[in-house]
């Protein structure tokens, strides 16, 4: 999974401590994700992205693994 928390964080002039005590996890889990030794929990992905006020799929992405990928219309 890619990410562009790093990114987002920088714009904002945040550091990992302060993205940390915004979304309620330590600054080393922030550092893990950001350096793709991590990937973050859904409610943590919600929660980053809520903080930084846009889409999960703006902060994360899939890696491409050349796997076609076959979506079904959603029933609602």
């Amino acid at each position: 999974m890619r990410n562009q928390l790093r990114q987002a964080r920088t714009e904002k002039h945040w550091s990992q401590g302060q993205v940390a005590e915004r979304t309620g996890v330590a600054r080393q889990t922030i550092n893990a994700i950001e350096n793709g030794r991590s990937v973050p929990t859904l409610e943590l992905a919600l929660k980053l992205s809520h903080a930084f006020g846009c889409a999960v799929e703006e902060l994360f992405q899939l890696e491409d693994s050349g796997e076609r990928v076959v979506r079904k219309e959603s029933p609602f």
